[in-house]
């Protein structure tokens, strides 16, 4: 079994757990009303996605 030969300190552990942080998801306007949606999913305001109506929102 592999054993490292050198132990981590607590800095260098610390320092590189640091960079996991949560991203703020990325929102483009909706070409057809103007609300902010998630880039690459269905809107769900009008419930279209690239011109075409995935969700018809009459039913919702």
């Amino acid at each position: 079994m592999a054993v490292p030969k050198r132990k981590w300190s607590k800095a260098r552990s610390r320092r590189a757990r640091s960079n996991w942080k949560i991203s703020t998801p990325v929102l483009v306007e909706c070409p057809r009303c103007k609300s902010l949606a998630a880039a690459h999913k269905v809107c769900k305001s009008c419930g279209y996605y690239k011109g075409r109506e995935i969700i018809s929102m009459e039913d919702n």
